[in-house]
């Protein structure tokens, strides 16, 4: 990845023309990982309380409302990507009702409702757009959605490295959840992957 994905102004003039694009998998294949792990969470007495990292441009908070997943909060530091967020919702149900927030992934904290927790969080590639600028913004990331997960609470990230999650010092327990045959272009093209982590806190 080029080293200005993790710039707020490559964003602001990707976001300016830019209004739907999905990484590295569609949405619907993501969710297909993801809807188990959230039916389990679901089992719960109050309804899951969902939140997104770096939406962009992406569809995924659309598959969440479409199987009854409103209490979903959208955070994005770029405000184009809001405007985009709530305008897709608009325009497949009619309203908006998912929650959108301008706030930076590195710093939760101070970007998110004082004592908010939720139970699951998800980020599509945004791992790898943050880990551009180096370990320490991927420790300030991995270490803001800890406090902000609820008991029992899981991380599902999506990413294109095999080692994304290899840094010692991450508050969480790492597994696979899937691995996922990126398409070729031609058969003789070496197998790539992109992989789905589903993350622990320890």
């Amino acid at each position: 990845m080029p080293a200005d994905f993790e710039n707020q102004s490559y964003w602001h003039e990707r976001f300016a023309s830019e209004t739907s694009f999905e990484w590295l998998i569609p949405s619907e294949s993501f969710m297909a990982i993801i809807l188990p792990h959230l039916q389990a969470l679901s089992g719960r007495r109050h309804a899951t309380r969902v939140l997104q990292l770096g939406f962009g441009t992406s569809d995924l908070q659309n598959c969440f409302r479409s199987r009854g997943y409103v209490d979903v909060t959208n955070v994005d530091y770029e405000p184009l990507a809001i405007e985009r967020g709530q305008q897709r919702e608009r325009e497949a149900f009619g309203d908006v009702k998912m929650k959108y927030i301008v706030a930076d992934v590195t710093q939760l904290e101070s970007g998110l409702p004082p004592g908010e927790v939720f139970d699951l969080v998800v980020d599509k590639s945004t791992v790898d757009a943050v880990s551009c600028g180096g370990e320490d913004p991927l420790a300030r990331m991995a270490a803001g959605v800890r406090k902000c997960l609820a008991d029992g609470g899981i991380w599902i990230s999506l990413s294109y490295s095999s080692s994304r999650f290899d840094a010692e010092r991450l508050p969480f327990d790492v597994e696979v959840a899937a691995k996922i045959p990126a398409p070729k272009l031609k058969t003789t093209d070496p197998d790539i992957y992109h992989w789905c982590y589903l993350l622990r806190p320890n």
